[in-house]
């Protein structure tokens, strides 16, 4: 599965991870995408939405 909203395009996103002693180690975020089906041109479509899209998508 390759995390990354089919409305808004959001994905992976990179970062540091920062210790105690402020040591930067590089990590990377990953977009919270759920599998629903959704109305797309007022066709019925199945597939990966971010949580923030999900709010707004007309669902089917």
């Amino acid at each position: 599965m390759s995390r990354v909203c089919n409305v808004c395009g959001k994905g992976q996103t990179t970062g540091n991870n920062v210790s105690h002693s402020k040591r930067r180690t590089r990590r990377t975020f990953k977009a919270n995408v759920q599998k629903i089906s959704y109305l797309e041109n007022g066709k019925q479509v199945t597939g990966y939405v971010c949580t923030r899209c999900l709010k707004t998508v007309e669902r089917a």
